[in-house]
């Protein structure tokens, strides 16, 4: 655990999460997932130029390259940068961490990004209210009602409350820095070449599947911890929550994404999935909770409160740790 006592990991955690919640994603320097971006980018076009006859195996192998060369790279320049950081002083290796840290995790992003739909859903501006929630998912938004863009962004806060909160937390209380660094990178690399398209069925399933694997139990601790928030939160049903977790859960494609979706929609009494437009393709996904009442944009706030409450629980959870270690 990078030669730290739990009670240092979990402070730096803390402080971490406390990082993010107050300042957000940093503007300067650039975000490391941008340099990961740029990585991957270049790896990818060494190992599959956009000419290419290669056979799908050729593809799955490429891929599964691409994603370790990826994950070997960044875990590594994350591990020196700590090391010769906290070589040089105790306080620089904690500061190191806790800044690195906080850029795996992005509360207070998904929350801006959220409340960018919703602001000009309050005023009656569909029109910047479906430019802003195509920022955030990969439908088509241009038709889109005031009903099916509210879905579309609960959908996205319930979704990247493992990817963007708890995995990242998860990993860095394991391995520090570098851990929660792959993590970021594994998620990544799924968000650029992890399509079930004709150019990345083959190339990107290795970094689909690794992805896969990494959110397994953060997305079973998250749908926990969401009906565990639901208690709290004032009109949120616990037992729903997780009866609609262990009711539509499965019948997500996603092994993890269904999980904190449906803890959502069961906490909410909403129903979530549906028709979605996709390049002018329909596509049926998965209905997921118990439509007790129509969809509205106020439930966008919600959905950010569940993240917030479980976040906070969180936190709380930790201290509390640390206190008795």
């Amino acid at each position: 655990m990078l030669f730290y006592t739990w009670q240092e990991i979990i402070g730096i955690v803390i402080a971490a999460i406390i990082v993010d919640l107050t300042v957000g994603d940093p503007k300067w320097p650039t975000h490391p997932v941008i340099w990961m971006g740029r990585l991957i980018k270049w790896l990818e076009h060494k190992l599959m130029p956009e000419q290419h006859t290669l056979t799908p195996r050729a593809l799955l192998l490429r891929g599964f390259i691409l994603t370790g060369l990826t994950l070997l790279l960044v875990t590594s320049l994350m591990y020196g940068v700590w090391f010769i950081a906290d070589t040089i002083h105790l306080w620089l290796g904690y500061i190191v961490s806790v800044w690195f840290i906080s850029t795996t995790i992005a509360i207070k992003g998904l929350k801006d990004a959220a409340y960018l739909v919703m602001h000009p859903l309050q005023e009656g501006n569909l029109a910047d209210a479906r430019k802003y929630t195509g920022y955030i998912v990969g439908r088509d938004t241009e038709e889109l009602p005031e009903s099916e863009l509210s879905r579309a962004v609960v959908e996205t806060v319930a979704e990247n409350t493992v990817d963007a909160v708890f995995s990242p937390i998860i990993y860095a209380l394991i391995g520090g820095a570098p851990l929660a660094m792959l993590y970021r990178a594994s998620n990544t690399l799924d968000s650029m070449v992890g399509y079930r398209n004709a150019k990345y069925i083959y190339f990107g399933r290795a970094s689909a599947r690794w992805d896969d694997v990494m959110n397994w139990i953060p997305a079973r601790l998250t749908g926990l911890l969401l009906a565990l928030t639901a208690l709290i939160i004032p009109k949120q049903s616990a037992k729903r929550s997780l009866l609609a977790i262990f009711k539509f859960a499965s019948k997500h494609p996603s092994p993890n994404s269904g999980i904190p979706e449906s803890a959502v929609a069961g906490a909410l009494g909403i129903e979530l999935g549906g028709l979605n437009i996709y390049g002018g393709f329909p596509q049926e996904r998965a209905r997921m909770g118990w439509p007790l009442r129509e969809l509205n944009l106020s439930d966008i706030q919600s959905a950010v409160r569940m993240m917030y409450g479980a976040t906070f629980l969180t936190i709380g959870g930790l201290c509390i740790l640390w206190a008795l270690l």
